[in-house]
């Protein structure tokens, strides 16, 4: 069957699309990459025409969204802030942040709780281009998009020639059928990636090398982003470890060269035997084209690839999260830094858990010990209690271990006293005296401990 003629039906420009756009409707944009650009560029262009518009998207990357530029007009939520949502966030006052699970985004959508009291009239997603059978693939934007699409009142699909095919699992894909319009982007609009992933320092090869200690044969792994992962995904392909399997929120560079070499062959995996499962990525050139059709990935929902209990079905699980920073109770922020938003929770909760559920499976929190600020001045990332308004990402009773270049540490089902104890040996030597006179102080320190205070 030919779906052409329907699709030319369907057909808008998207000046013509933002043109339908009515004042107090509410905008649910595709995550990540699949934030459309042209569709958000001629809504943009009606901002004098039109009040209090609702836009929610999450890991907003480039380009700049420009409904940004008018908050008089636009309001902009973000599930989950990247490095651009921070840098608009120091020059508009539009933006806000929205907690949650990331595992549950699918069940408040469909439930109608998402900003309650905003109906999502619309649903804009970026896609790759309509195959023979009338599918739009969603990219290495799987996430929550079909619900969205089901469950908003109008959708309307911008098609990327350049967006990668990425290959299911299930609900990577939308029919036409489901569809209400379709515009074109210009055949030069590429999809955002990264001129390349940062090289690890020496302090992340040192974590690495901590970490990797705990991986064995048949591991099945979780990675985020960043130089850590890089340098854990360096370490495991020259190791002599095998039969590695990936079931993790985001793929990232890192995982190519495992799979390629085979080292990540998913043999030994209970469920999705011999497929890496995701449900999102962002990284390089390299990374999308790597997963053009490539049959070896099976991209899923995220209330699939993030629920603890599928997370937990896997022996041997590995989740590896970053923080920024952990106080002496062992508790973890990894997303703001007092009321200012960094980062997000995302799925981290999700693997936390979900790593403790699997047979012999481990969750580690990782952060570098310390840094250093723009006049030079050296941090802890060890405190002794966060500033006000500070984030907690993972309660202290979620925590399994905690790794630093000074070594890697247990506080699972560890007693208050042991694990302030544990995380200040991995604290930098610098600020462990000013840590033992705190937890002094606080009375999480007895002269039992090993470090007399």
């Amino acid at each position: 069957m030919s779906f052409q003629k329907e699709y030319k039906e369907k057909l808008r420009t998207a000046a013509e699309v933002a043109a339908l756009v009515e004042s107090n409707q509410t905008i649910k944009l595709g995550y990540f990459n699949g934030k459309p650009n042209i569709l958000v560029k001629a809504l943009a262009e009606r901002h004098a025409e039109l009040e209090n518009i609702l836009l929610m998207s999450a890991v907003t990357v480039l380009p700049v969204p420009e409904v940004i530029s008018y908050p008089e007009t636009f309001k902009y939520i973000d599930w989950h802030w990247s490095l651009l949502t921070r840098m608009l966030d120091n020059h508009y006052d539009n933006l806000t942040y929205a907690p949650l699970l990331y595992s549950m985004c699918v069940r408040f959508i469909e439930r109608y709780e998402v900003n309650k009291g905003n109906e999502v009239k619309w649903n804009w997603q970026q896609v790759a281009p309509m195959d023979e059978f009338g599918y739009f693939n969603f990219g290495p934007s799987c996430s929550e998009s079909l619900v969205t699409a089901r469950t908003a009142t109008l959708t309307c699909v911008e098609v990327n020639k350049n967006m990668p095919v990425c290959l299911g699992g299930n609900q990577e894909s939308i029919h036409i059928s489901q569809i209400d319009y379709i515009v074109e982007a210009p055949d030069d609009q590429e999809i955002m990636a990264a001129p390349e992933i940062p090289a690890p320092n020496e302090d992340e090869i040192t974590m690495a090398k901590h970490i990797l200690e705990y991986i064995k044969d048949g591991s099945c792994l979780q990675l985020g982003i960043g130089g850590l992962p890089n340098a854990i995904g360096a370490l495991l392909n020259d190791s002599d470890l095998k039969d590695l399997g990936v079931h993790t929120e985001m793929l990232v560079d890192a995982f190519v060269d495992l799979i390629e070499s085979g080292k990540a062959n998913g043999a030994r995996k209970n469920i999705n035997k011999f497929k890496a499962v995701y449900t999102f990525a962002i990284g390089t050139q390299r990374l999308y084209d790597f997963m053009h059709n490539n049959t070896a990935l099976a991209t899923y929902p995220v209330d699939y690839a993030n629920d603890p209990r599928i997370i937990g079905q896997h022996d041997d699980f590995v989740s590896i999260n970053q923080a920024i920073q952990v106080d002496l109770v062992t508790q973890v922020n990894a997303e703001s830094m007092g009321y200012k938003q960094i980062s997000g929770n995302g799925g981290m909760i999700d693997f936390v858990l979900g790593a403790q559920w699997s047979k012999n499976g481990k969750s580690f929190i990782c952060l570098p010990s310390s840094y250093t600020d723009k006049e030079g001045v050296l941090h802890s990332r060890i405190v002794p209690s966060f500033a006000p308004g500070t984030s907690v990402t993972v309660s202290r009773h979620l925590v399994d271990y905690i790794a630093t270049e000074y070594g890697v540490r247990k506080m699972k089902a560890q007693s208050q006293w042991v694990r302030t104890e544990n995380i200040i040996e991995i604290s930098h030597p610098r600020f462990r005296d000013d840590l033992i006179k705190a937890a002094a102080e606080a009375k999480l320190w007895t002269k039992t401990n090993k470090i007399a205070p």
